[in-house]
């Protein structure tokens, strides 16, 4: 996309239209491109923010992405696989929930492509609890295979399979800096490089939901659920045991959005305070207690919310009739001590690599 093309489209912006999709798709080529000024970007971007972004330029730049994104070349896997994330941003400093939820998966024989980074909005990003658990960060593409092989567990970390975002990253800086959101706050758990069917994606503002619930869908997923949480004035990018859950689906689950309170499902609702997370050392601590490799149980409000927001990744996969029935089978599956064993067994794993 020429500068002028750019221009044309932050004009467009301005003026309130939506880009097509010839236009959001050189867009996304402009801003991954490294001779492209960064006060050009910022402009767009800010434009866009704006405006606000649409499924269809969500699912462009999406697209866009993917396809600049190292393959990890594991597609015989992708068909059965899973990603459970969170767009990050809604300020409740919790527990890593959708990282806790990861291992539960891989540990009931579930393919998991876990897609994260390090800590962005948190003191505790996935990568970081990940890595002090003894997860490797960077894998080569055979180690890869090797670990979806052995623990049907892949992790993917963004910085080494998306090299086009390195000339994005100074102006995402500025513009936060700014205290502006823009589309890349969307768009990370959109762009998992291994492409799973399955996804469970939490978003940090209820007016997300439907958009990106329309984007996954148009990117074909097999099915997936995009879901939040409030608690009066606490939002929340996953389901929560306490105040009202709201879902919107995708692929077979198009038609089943949903609003609910736990209660409805029989699940006693708890304290906000028990999800609280901290910094690594204490979330690792956190989990550990969850699945019972060390110190007393976990406050029973992040137990249930692991097993609420695993047991919806079972419905989605479609191992679970509904979001109650997986909730009893990962909790269940916690008092086995299967988690801790699969843990245990990765971290052998990768110590050989």
């Amino acid at each position: 996309m020429s500068l002028d093309s750019l221009q044309d489209s932050i004009q467009k912006l301005k003026a309130g239209g939506a880009l097509n999709m010839d236009a959001a798709a050189g867009a996304a080529l402009a801003l991954a491109d490294p001779d492209v000024e960064d006060a050009d970007k910022a402009d767009f971007l800010r434009a866009l923010n704006e405006k606000g972004e649409t499924a269809l330029e969500l699912t462009v730049f999406a697209t866009v992405f993917r396809g600049l994104a190292r393959d990890p070349e594991l597609a015989d896997f992708a068909e059965r696989a899973i990603d459970v994330c969170g767009t990050g941003g809604d300020g409740a400093g919790s527990f890593n929930v959708s990282t806790a939820v990861s291992l539960v998966l891989a540990s009931m024989g579930i393919p998991v492509f876990k897609h994260g980074n390090r800590s962005i909005t948190s003191k505790c990003g996935s990568a970081d609890l990940l890595e002090a658990c003894g997860i490797p960060l960077e894998l080569e593409t055979a180690q890869l295979r090797q670990s979806m092989e052995a623990l049907n567990f892949v992790f993917f970390f963004a910085p080494g399979f998306h090299p086009a975002f390195k000339s994005i990253v100074p102006v995402r800086k500025a513009l936060a800096a700014e205290g502006r959101r823009t589309i890349f706050n969307l768009l990370g758990p959109l762009i998992n490089p291994g492409r799973p069917s399955f996804q469970l994606l939490g978003v940090f503002r209820q007016e997300w939901l439907q958009p990106i619930a329309n984007s996954l869908h148009d990117l074909q997923l097999q099915a997936a659920v995009v879901v939040h949480a409030t608690n009066g004035d606490q939002a929340y990018d996953e389901l929560v045991p306490f105040g009202e859950n709201h879902l919107a689906g995708a692929g077979r689950l198009r038609d089943k959005d949903a609003s609910f309170n736990c209660c409805d499902l029989g699940i006693a609702p708890g304290g906000e305070h028990e999800l609280a997370g901290g910094d690594v050392a204490k979330n690792r601590s956190l989990l550990y207690r969850l699945i019972g490799i060390e110190g007393p149980p976990v406050p029973a409000t992040l137990h249930d919310t692991v097993c609420l927001n695993a047991g919806t990744a079972l419905w989605v996969v479609g191992l679970a009739s509904d979001i109650q029935s997986g909730f009893r089978a990962v909790a269940d599956h916690l008092e086995t001590g299967a988690v801790a064993d699969w843990l245990r067994r990765a971290q052998t794993f990768y110590s050989h690599l």
